[in-house]
């Protein structure tokens, strides 16, 4: 019985605290753009540097013009 008497106020203050996370959050905006960043991990338009594409995905080189071909 006696741990009820501390588990009362502890749960009390965590659910302040929870209140109060949840209006900061809402008052700083973090509720504001919900589908943005799902939307924006799918859009890959990143620059690739080629010096950092593997040689095995790499597109082979289209041939020269005006090359000497082997006949």
């Amino acid at each position: 019985m006696d741990v009820i008497y501390g588990l009362i106020p502890g749960m009390i203050i965590l659910g302040l605290v929870a209140v109060g996370v949840l209006f900061w959050a809402a008052r700083s905006g973090q509720f504001d753009d919900l589908e943005g960043d799902g939307r924006r991990i799918l859009m890959d338009e990143d620059e690739v540097d080629p010096r950092c594409i593997p040689d095995a995905d790499r597109d082979p080189e289209p041939p020269k013009a005006g090359g000497s071909a082997s006949r």
